[in-house]
């Protein structure tokens, strides 16, 4: 449970018809603005919730989102128990985001924070030729395939697993490189690695076959180089209710792929 009480909210709301039904709902409840409120309610889906906290992590208030989308892994469920019971009977699991500085055709570097995956996407109908390193050791010279991502613990159940990555524990201190339909070498199935290290992808033949690069659902296109590594110096901050936490979420996923 949270150590101080929570009453002041503030609210973002996605436009799909759940969402307003629920910020209709919560019309009972005084808005506070972002800088005074104890905790940031957001109603949406998982990429409405992703795309929120990257705009808002750094004012250092806590997330609790409520599911008004499909599968709502980083969210709560969607019910009429009152808020203020609910938050105040709430865990905290702290995340860090993956980062990547990213270097294009043109030599322009960009900054792009992810807090599931990062990952490397073929733009073209020719496969990528990537090149991998850990901490500047060579892991793969020549990985022929579709792209490749990767992936932090609270991301590892979502477009990870969707291209047979494994399911990380949050407390692992693990981070996961996950091959997108490999052509060469045709059976690697990734590695996992400390959360202390840096992920460097080269795109050997960028002009030939350019890549793009996309952080949850962010895009920059035409990729020579990226490097990746967690930011320890962040740390997002979200709400569960009792009983539903992302651990347990996290380790529901496991049985599944298990059984």
């Amino acid at each position: 449970m949270t150590d101080i009480l929570m009453k002041k909210y503030h609210f973002i709301f996605d436009k799909t018809k759940k969402a307003k039904l629920l910020k209709k709902s919560f019309k009972k409840y005084r808005l506070y603005s972002i800088s005074k409120c104890d905790v940031i309610v957001v109603g949406g889906g998982d990429g409405f919730m992703l795309r929120t906290i990257k705009k808002f992590y750094k004012i250092g208030k806590p997330f609790y989102g409520i599911n008004c989308g499909t599968i709502g892994f980083l969210m709560n469920k969607f019910n009429n128990i009152s808020l203020h019971k609910r938050i105040n009977k709430t865990k905290i699991f702290s995340i860090n985001p993956i980062e990547a500085k990213v270097l294009n055709f043109k030599r322009r570097i960009s900054k792009m924070l992810a807090v599931n995956e990062i990952s490397l996407l073929r733009q073209s109908k020719q496969t990528a030729i990537l090149k991998l390193q850990v901490n500047k050791n060579n892991l793969i010279k020549k990985l022929i395939c579709d792209g490749v991502l990767v992936s932090t613990p609270a991301g590892s159940t979502a477009y990870n697993l969707s291209v047979n990555g494994p399911i990380l524990s949050l407390n692992s201190k693990k981070i996961v490189i996950t091959p997108i339909s490999p052509f060469r070498p045709r059976r690697w199935k990734g590695k996992l690695i400390s959360d202390k290290s840096k992920v460097i992808i080269q795109n050997i033949e960028a002009t030939k076959r350019p890549v793009s690069v996309v952080a949850d659902n962010y895009e920059v296109r035409n990729i020579k180089k990226i490097e990746v590594k967690v930011n320890k110096k962040i740390k997002i901050n979200l709400l569960f209710d009792r009983g539903i936490s992302l651990m347990k979420k996290i380790k529901q996923e496991q049985r599944k792929k298990i059984n």
